[in-house]
């Protein structure tokens, strides 16, 4: 078991949801550990989003959950990560605060963050937060 931070399209509800992504792959459901936060810069590309790690920006937004391993795979290839091939996403581990027994927690997560230079142009979700943005934008 691992854990995966999500913030844009891998969410409940949206279009990769990781409900369905294992569902799909007959791997066990993940389990939500709860909402939690990295430091970074939310921007818009469209049809999903693209957080830049930034340890001085405001919070991100997300779920953290508790995953097989045999999911991680199925998470890279609708990320498109390839291993030693660059693109968009990449996968790292980094610790992420999360809200547990009402007290803050930092638990090592999987995200698919992107590059400083990818983002170039495209608008800031300054709420930090993809699923509220899509839905009033």
């Amino acid at each position: 078991m691992q854990h995966v931070f999500v913030y844009g399209t891998l969410r409940a509800g949206e279009s990769n949801d990781i409900h369905r992504a294992a569902a799909r792959n007959g791997i066990a459901d993940p389990v939500l550990v709860g909402a939690g936060h990295i430091n970074g810069r939310l921007y818009d590309f469209g049809a999903y989003p693209g957080v830049v790690l930034d340890a001085s920006a405001a919070p991100v937004h997300g779920d953290v959950y508790r995953i097989e391993h045999t999911l991680v795979p199925v998470l890279d290839e609708i990320e498109e990560v390839v291993p030693d091939i660059s693109g968009l996403f990449r996968g790292e581990h980094l610790h992420v605060k999360v809200e547990l027994d009402g007290r803050a927690q930092e638990i090592e997560c999987l995200i698919y963050p992107v590059s400083d230079a990818a983002v170039k142009g495209l608008p800031r979700i300054d709420s930090g937060d993809w699923v509220s943005y899509r839905g009033s934008r």
